[in-house]
């Protein structure tokens, strides 16, 4: 059952860290964007969840009080109707990944706006400066989600057995980043894929063309933060309460961590980026699980929760000297016409 529980946990994170990956891998691995402020999408999905559909819920079933009070109340009346209807747990759950898409995409298309002039290192600092400021507004801000108490949130699967609840979230966190995953390949097997690389190789090259560059960050950035507050409302839905976001979901965990997986799997390669997750999430689980039996076999000086730190520096300093390209090597853009041009010439 250890073992059940531990494949299950990796699996759950798996799925929520590819979302986040392939949505910064379409800003920074295909568009040159270096968005440190990627924690800030994530906590869009968060606010979806406990600010915004909480607060619809509460108005629905004209409960009173504090947010964090009113939220309660109303988790556990809805949590009865989708016992009885499953149909109102699906439709919920759809809902909150449509509003939370759509507050990323807005916030991401906002917050790109006064800094997408600047290069790169500029604009890293800037986009990280952001991220840091929504989150320090949403932990002391009791009023939008509860704060540093945050709230609780509905249980969508709530006509699924107590059981049975990790494994059927597990599933459905895969799918959407299944989903994530094939709409990333289409979308990025197009035009706008190769006008995204053409950005992050010369963008002079680009305004020659008369392309506007700000517009391309613009709508990169809208996209990709669109796609990574999905990852957010999941996590919310799966803890049962946002105080996990505002307290986890930091520069560390959601912004340097997803560029670690980005960097080892391999810049503008979704494959690559996909089996960077696997090989960090299962590294990072198996050192949580196993960090007793660690210390006792190599009696570590220091407590192991630092060891992961440690080993994903290393890892960084390897990847960056000796496999600069990452795991799986970016491959370019197979079109149509480049496909029959390549069959030609084989059967030549």
């Amino acid at each position: 059952m250890a073992l059940e529980h531990t494949v299950i946990s990796i699996l759950i994170w798996f799925g929520l860290y590819l979302i986040i990956a392939i949505s910064l891998n379409l800003e920074y691995g295909y568009g040159g964007i270096p968005n440190f402020g990627r924690a800030l999408a994530a906590l869009m999905g968060a606010i979806a969840v406990g600010a915004v559909v909480n607060r619809i819920l509460i108005l629905m079933f004209g409960i009173t009080g504090s947010i964090t009070t009113a939220s309660g109340i109303a988790k556990s009346t809805i949590n009865e109707i989708i016992a009885q209807n499953p149909a109102v747990g699906i439709g919920l759950l759809l809902f909150t990944l449509l509003i939370s898409g759509i507050l990323g995409i807005v916030v991401g298309a906002l917050f790109i706006l006064p800094s997408a002039k600047l290069e790169s290192d500029y604009l890293a600092i800037t986009l990280l400066a952001i991220s840091e400021v929504a989150y320090m507004v949403c932990y002391y801000n009791t009023d939008i989600m509860g704060g540093y108490y945050g709230v609780p949130t509905p249980n969508v699967l709530a006509f699924i057995p107590g059981e049975w609840k990790d494994l059927v979230f597990m599933c459905l966190i895969l799918l959407v980043a299944l989903v994530v995953y094939f709409f990333a390949e289409r979308l990025l097997n197009t035009p706008y894929g190769r006008l995204l690389r053409a950005t992050r190789e010369n963008e002079n090259v680009v305004r020659a063309f008369g392309k506007d560059v700000m517009k391309i960050r613009i709508k990169t950035v809208a996209v990709g933060s669109g796609i990574a507050s999905m990852s957010g409302a999941l996590y919310s839905f799966y803890t049962g309460n946002v105080s996990g976001i505002v307290n986890l979901f930091s520069r560390v965990e959601w912004t340097f961590f997803p560029f670690l997986m980005v960097l080892l799997g391999g810049l503008g390669n979704n494959r690559g980026v996909a089996v960077g997750v696997l090989t960090f999430v299962t590294i990072r689980k198996l050192l949580e699980v196993y960090k007793h039996e660690i210390t006792r076999f190599f009696a570590l000086p220091f407590d192991v929760n630092w060891l992961q730190y440690i080993l994903f520096g290393v890892m960084m300093l390897l990847i960056l000297y000796y496999r600069p390209d990452g795991l799986i090597k970016e491959k370019p853009i197979m079109t149509e016409p480049i496909k029959k041009l390549a069959e030609k010439k084989g059967q030549k």
